[in-house]
């Protein structure tokens, strides 16, 4: 199953708000954040992520709302599992 992966923004990794480097419950990814590039990103953002592209823009309690809702239906493992699998370089 794919599932949209709450992150936090760490580091803006270039000026061109292409790539940023997402934190997900202490995974480290680069995650291509350019179809949100005009929502004013900035460090601590939290962001959903499907298959490596933040999706949209959430508040810090959607994003642990949607940790809880993962963890409760049993999906955390094999999201987390997917976050580690993000490979831009």
């Amino acid at each position: 199953m794919c599932l949209a992966i709450p992150g936090k923004i760490v580091e803006l990794l270039d000026d061109d708000y292409q790539y940023a480097m997402i934190d997900v419950s202490g995974v480290k990814r680069k995650v291509n954040v350019s179809l949100l590039k005009n929502e004013g990103l900035k460090e601590n953002d939290w962001v959903l992520i499907h298959v490596g592209f933040a999706m949209n823009k959430i508040s810090e309690k959607e994003a642990t709302e949607q940790l809880e809702l993962l963890k409760a239906i049993g999906e955390q493992e094999e999201a987390m599992e997917e976050v580690k699998g993000y490979q831009f370089e």
